[in-house]
């Protein structure tokens, strides 16, 4: 079965030629280009992706640009810094693909201290408990890869446009009566400057976009 991998990017073009080349076989790339000014897209390109461009800021905007660009039957989302390891997408997507999760999420496992600053792990742990209480869902992080069927995403109807996409999306998962699981997946130092959970800031922003959604 084919999957679309969607790959929000805002200036990635360092990391990009690691991930897409690490792409699995049955895995198509689609990067959604959220206003890169380093040349990310031509990289995409290059390397093989379907680029999209997503002149929105956002994103949630850029992952729903994806979603909707995609055509397989199963989706996977994931960051585009080489943070996350394409190789381990057919794991996160597997419960999908058989039919015996409806969502799965990658639970990030740091392979080093630095991969996960301290700020960034206690937002995320309050996140989680959050989503637990509300959902009762097995869950112990929001990350960024996960996979899902496309028409079954789409049906949800998710609004928000910035960091509070991925909550929207499990908590919408839960009303909606899915099965949502959980495996584990290594969490690499990323490529390049961190927009998010390398700074402080970055990290109250979507920590406060995520309360929002929930």
């Amino acid at each position: 079965m084919q999957i679309d991998v969607v790959l929000p990017c805002l200036d990635e073009a360092a990391a990009l030629p690691w991930v897409l080349g690490r792409m699995p076989d049955g895995c198509r790339a689609i990067v959604v280009d959220n206003g890169s000014t380093d040349g990310s897209a031509e990289v995409a390109a290059r390397h093989g992706a379907l680029v999209v461009t997503e002149p929105r800021p956002g994103f949630g905007a850029a992952c729903h640009a994806g979603l909707e660009a995609a055509t397989a039957p199963v989706v996977c989302f994931m960051d585009a810094d080489a943070s996350l390891d394409p190789r381990q997408l057919p794991t996160v997507a597997e419960g999908v693909v058989s039919g015996a999760a409806d969502l799965v999420l990658g639970r990030r496992m740091p392979v080093t201290r630095s991969a996960w600053p301290a700020h960034a792990r206690l937002g995320n742990r309050v996140l989680a408990w959050r989503l637990r209480r509300r959902t009762g869902a097995p869950l112990h992080d929001l990350g960024p890869m996960r996979a899902a069927r496309r028409a079954a995403l789409l049906a949800l109807d998710l609004r928000d446009r910035r960091f509070g996409y991925p909550l929207e999306m499990v908590l919408r998962a839960s009303e909606a009566g899915w099965r949502i699981d959980e495996v584990e997946v290594d969490y690499l130092p990323r490529v390049g400057r961190s927009k998010v959970t390398g700074t402080v800031g970055g990290t109250v922003r979507t920590v406060r976009d995520m309360w929002r959604a929930a």
